[in-house]
């Protein structure tokens, strides 16, 4: 059923449609954001993942929904900014049927959009996944390779990210050499392991955590050292990679970190807005997430065009440095934090089309 947002929230949320659906075969609820369409179909993945409650996934949906349509304008992509969020309660574990059941919801409540999003894989989701939902819907991406798709987009989001931590690395150093720089990865999902394996091949003094104990056995197979993760951030370098769960850049984590720049993978790493100026204040250049993890639906939209180009596609991803770069510049000219600076970039393409 669509949601009235006057009646939900007390106020018009700018989102352009929302939709909250209990599926018909497993139960859940799905929550669908479309937040802007200004500059083509909204794009942005499926998250599947446990709250207190659905009203919180639903605020989810619209947050996570407005970073896309930042992301996806920055990343100079003809899209908007969608996400699904699919709620699970506090302990649940999807098996198999019902992870199946799930999915096919999902595709039916994405085709009654009528094409104003697609979606594919993101937290809790996978290439099989989208699968799964392509059989009731072709707004999806991001399917097996082995099924016709692209496969998932890991690659795509850590090459850009390493994109982004050279830049920031020139920034704060004036030398993009990685060897001997000692950077600290919190999280070691797909992302972060790919990320992780890279810095050490290129000789970076790396420390490693995450909240599953089984990644020790990766810190040990590349030499890295092992901390819990919430003393990641005490622990004394040049970079602090936020590459698991956002909101991480509490004020308290902001004011006791001993590194120069924080630059990572994962989204909505500022728990506040404020932190991007408190950030400045103590002068800890921050890269904006929502520009640096942008590799990964720059490759899924860039690859699901008619005549897709992966040279093009690399590209454009390893074009994340010089956007990061950018808005480096911008801010130190302009006197802003890098938050405000890379928003200005986005929402110059946002009025594209008004000016046209």
């Amino acid at each position: 059923m669509p949601i009235d947002l006057t009646a939900t929230t007390g106020e018009n949320l700018p989102h352009e449609r929302v939709l909250v659906v209990k599926g018909a075969r497993s139960g859940l609820t799905i929550s669908i954001a479309v937040h802007s369409t200004v500059l083509g179909q909204a794009l942005g993945g499926c998250r599947v993942w446990t709250y207190d409650n659905w009203v919180e996934a639903f605020n989810d949906s619209l947050r996570l929904a407005e970073g896309m349509t930042m992301k996806n304008a920055a990343a100079g992509l003809n899209r908007g900014g969608g996400k699904t969020v699919i709620y699970l309660p506090r302990g649940t574990v999807l098996s198999a049927e019902e992870r199946h059941a799930a999915m096919l919801d999902l595709g039916d409540a994405i085709e009654s959009l009528g094409g104003a999003y697609m979606t594919a894989e993101d937290v809790g989701t996978s290439a099989e996944d989208m699968a799964v939902v392509a059989t009731r819907t072709s707004y999806v991406c991001g399917l097996p390779s082995s099924e016709g798709g692209v496969g998932e987009p890991s690659d795509a989001t850590a090459a850009g990210v390493y994109a982004g931590l050279l830049a920031t690395l020139e920034e704060v150093f004036g030398s993009r050499e990685v060897a001997g720089r000692r950077i600290t990865v919190l999280g070691l999902g797909h992302v972060g392991s790919i990320l992780a394996m890279r810095l050490a091949s290129e000789g970076a003094v790396l420390t490693v955590t995450d909240v599953n104990p089984v990644k020790r056995a990766l810190a040990e197979s590349l030499g890295a050292t092992w901390v819990e993760p919430e003393t990641a951030h005490l622990v004394e370098g040049d970079l602090f990679v936020p590459a698991g769960v956002g909101g991480v850049l509490t004020d308290k984590v902001i004011d006791e970190l001993r590194v120069k720049a924080v630059v990572g993978p994962a989204n909505n790493q500022l728990a506040a807005r404020s932190g991007a100026e408190r950030l400045r204040a103590r002068g800890i250049v921050w890269a904006p997430d929502f520009v640096v993890n942008a590799g990964g639906v720059i490759f899924l939209s860039m690859m699901n065009e008619d005549q897709p180009s992966a040279e093009a596609t690399r590209e454009r991803v390893d074009a994340i440095g010089d956007i990061v770069s950018n808005i480096f510049m911008v801010a130190r000219e302009r006197g802003i934090t890098t938050l405000e600076a890379a928003e200005d970039i986005a929402l110059a393409r946002l009025r594209e089309p008004a000016n046209a």
